[in-house]
């Protein structure tokens, strides 16, 4: 950070610095104030939930919410920013337990906040993800001396996650029911995960809604001809619509094996641009398995930050290929929805709930991705405009931010 003057700049973005949190027996509002723990915090530089948490402040329209972010960091500043008041919860560097601790840190910082100020009533804490189960009886009760509320947002099934051992996978499930057990409200950004949530704790009768995520859907800024877009092109040896497109996580729940593998066995000219950073031992162990380096079709992009650039590589693919399966509604997805036309997803209950009609479904049995492949090559421009066309529909209908910002609004007001 920066500082200059009243003026401090956080992840690129200048934004008007606050006082540090004091105690005000003579503060006075009627705002709904709204405290969101568990992202990683605004202005956003990483994932999903940070995302989700810039565009809730940026689209907010009402003006009985007052937003209160929390965002991780090594000092304690406090700043303004989209009209959150967002302040800095410094965490030590342990490890695996970090995140854990960030969260109960975030929410202590709450609670102080709104004990330090009588006159603010029924206060919603707003928690992303389930990391403190073990511990959330407590910030519970602590809430509910302050007459406030605590929702929930479940994510998705992090508990099935690969990249976690046994031990971590099993303390995710014991955390998630924890956190279900004491949300007064589970907010689900997926249809299936709400049946989940209702189904798997119905013991705890869970009080549950549905928000689904959000994205954009205006077409990128860059022209065909920009600098930047044009030599990132050339760089990757690719030609507009002669590529298919894999953006996300080097991971094995995203399914990367079967997508390398059946488009290594189809019989496409096209080329596979991957954008990822890829994970060393993961990418060696697919390589040795499928040899995919000696492919020269295969191309791994490394990953790109620029949005707009990003959103015109996307237009640009003949086809994207999504092979994610741990649930919730997936941010990149949503994005491959509303700029590429062919949209090739992996057959299971969440990616059908946001697609429907408007994509085409394989399965990881062998060679049914492969043989979809050289179907969509074949596949009339018509026909592909058409998927388009329903694909950007689909989307316009449902997953856009300003709709998802509205639902929000009308549920923290009431």
């Amino acid at each position: 950070m920066r500082k200059e003057k009243s003026v401090i700049e956080v992840e690129g973005k200048k934004v008007r610095l606050l006082d540090q949190h004091t105690t005000n027996p003579e503060y006075h509002t009627e705002k709904q104030q709204v405290f969101i723990v568990g992202s990683k915090g605004i202005p956003a530089a990483y994932g999903g939930f940070e995302t989700f948490v810039e565009k809730l402040t940026e689209y907010q329209k009402s003006d009985k919410i007052r937003y209160h972010v929390a965002r991780i960091a090594d000092d304690t500043t406090r700043f303004e920013y989209n009209g959150a008041k967002c302040f800095n919860v410094k965490v030590p560097d342990i490890g695996a337990a970090k995140a854990i601790y960030y969260d109960c840190a975030a929410l202590n910082t709450c609670i102080k906040y709104c004990k330090a100020r009588p006159s603010i009533k029924k206060p919603i804490f707003y928690v992303l993800a389930c990391r403190i189960g073990p511990f959330v009886r407590y910030y519970k009760r602590q809430i509910k001396k302050l007459g406030g509320t605590l929702y929930v947002n479940p994510d998705g099934h992090e508990w099935k996650r690969a990249k976690w051992s046994a031990p971590v996978r099993a303390y995710w499930k014991i955390s998630e029911a924890g956190m279900i057990k004491h949300a007064d409200l589970v907010i689900c950004d997926s249809v299936n995960i709400e049946k989940y949530i209702r189904k798997d704790y119905a013991k705890y009768n869970p009080k549950t809604t549905y928000i689904a995520y959000g994205t954009e859907i205006s077409a990128s800024k860059l022209a065909d001809n920009d600098e930047t877009f044009v030599k990132w092109m050339k760089k990757q040896n690719i030609q507009p619509k002669e590529y298919y497109l894999i953006v996300g996580r080097f991971v094995p729940e995203n399914n990367y094996e079967t997508m390398i593998r059946e488009f290594m066995q189809s019989n496409t000219k096209k080329k596979l641009v991957i954008i990822t950073t890829p994970n060393g031992k993961l990418y060696d162990e697919l390589n040795e398995k499928l040899g995919f380096e000696t492919d020269s079709r295969i191309v791994f992009a490394g990953t790109v930050y620029d949005q707009e650039l990003l959103k015109k590589i996307r237009e640009n693919a003949y086809g994207y290929f999504h092979g994610h399966e741990v649930g919730g509604t997936n941010p990149s997805l949503l994005e491959a929805l509303g700029s590429t036309e062919l949209n090739l997803l992996l057959d299971v209950v969440f990616n059908k709930e946001v697609g429907q009609e408007s994509a085409l479904y394989w399965s990881r049995k062998s060679g049914n991705l492969a043989k979809l492949i050289d179907k969509t090559d074949k596949m009339s421009c018509d026909k592909v405009s058409t998927l388009g066309q329903q694909a950007k529909k689909r989307v316009a209908e449902v997953y856009t931010w300003e709709k998802i910002c509205n639902q929000y609004e009308v549920l923290f007001e009431n």
